[in-house]
């Protein structure tokens, strides 16, 4: 007899490394009630696609519904600030993007610091963003949008999901290694930013992969270039942006941090949970999809990826001078 998913999910945690057993005596009733998981930008994008993913999962892996909750603004600080400000309880959990990173230095006003005030979880997800263009702009390699930005300074819109997101920086990574002048257009979230595209509102995006991918394959945008040093498997025959901009790289991270404070065997049971879900060849192969990858990673491991973006990102921001809108 086949046994229920839920049940072979609580197995297959069971099965993973098991803590000291004191750790596991304090973690036993947790989760008691449903877990908030904030993400902090709209419904529909990429975060949103991948967070709502693995919550199915660990709802039935862990006995407790994973509830997504989407708060945007401020470039995604507004729902981080709501899940540092939480009850360190693992009741309330952050979806962690690049943005958690980069906001450290387009900021300084921030009511918190991430890095200070948060505890890492674990990873969850590696992406590439992606260089698009609406099919109307005439350029089909890197190159030749380059070439069209030169021939028309300042006349070419650069959309992304809003003021110091992982595209927007990738975007100005790529304008400061090429001397082009596009005219950012930020949005607030990649869902209304490629409404705007798909109509020919504006002209180029950059965006994390996962929410552009459909369109990309359906021929209603055309991808120029992937912003990793590798091609995404999602397609294959999209270049790097790397090939034709020597030296470009920018990659997209995903995880998962709580409230400093929130107790280590709670941490660590979160993080088994989401390491059970990874390995899950059903989620794999949705990852794949979405033009990422699995990417389970140790607390201090995530903890430290985190910190080495922040210091990365700081110098894009200061040499482009991203304010907040």
């Amino acid at each position: 007899m086949e046994l229920p998913r839920r049940w072979f999910l609580r197995l297959a945690l069971s099965a993973v490394a098991l803590l000291p057993l004191s750790r596991i005596a304090g973690a036993q009733s947790y989760p008691a009630r449903p877990i908030h998981w904030i993400v902090s930008f709209p419904a529909g994008g990429s975060n949103d696609i991948v967070a709502r993913i693995v919550g199915q999962y660990l709802s039935d892996l862990l006995g407790q519904q994973v509830i997504v909750e989407n708060r945007s603004g401020a470039g995604g600080s507004l729902g981080m600030q709501a899940v540092l400000s939480s009850p360190p309880d693992g009741y309330t959990i952050g979806f962690v993007t690049p943005n958690n990173a980069i906001n450290a230095s387009v900021y300084s006003n921030l009511p918190y610091d991430f890095i200070r005030d948060s505890v890492p979880v674990t990873g969850l997800m590696s992406l590439p963003n992606v260089l698009e263009v609406h099919p109307s702009v005439p350029a089909r390699t890197v190159a030749e949008l380059i070439a069209h930005a030169k021939a028309n300074p300042g006349r070419v819109n650069m959309a992304t999901a809003g003021v110091g997101t992982s595209p927007h920086v990738s975007g100005e990574l790529f304008k400061m290694m090429t001397g082009i002048n596009m005219v950012h257009v930020p949005y607030r979230g990649a869902a209304p930013a490629l409404t705007d595209l798909l109509a020919g509102q504006v002209e180029v995006m950059f965006d994390n992969l996962p929410s552009s991918v459909g369109h990309i394959k359906g021929g209603k945008i055309r991808a120029l270039g992937v912003t990793t040093v590798s091609r995404a498997d999602a397609l294959p025959d999209v270049p790097s942006i790397g090939e034709a901009v020597p030296g470009y790289e920018a990659n997209v991270f995903y995880g998962i941090a709580a409230p400093k404070g929130t107790p280590s065997e709670i941490v660590g049971k979160l993080h088994q949970a989401v390491s059970v879900v990874l390995a899950d060849p059903r989620v794999k192969a949705r990852f794949a999809e979405l033009g990422g990858a699995p990417m389970p990673m140790a607390p201090a491991a995530f903890g430290a990826l985190v910190a080495n973006e922040t210091e990365k990102w700081a110098k894009v921001v200061k040499f482009a001078g991203i304010r907040p809108e």
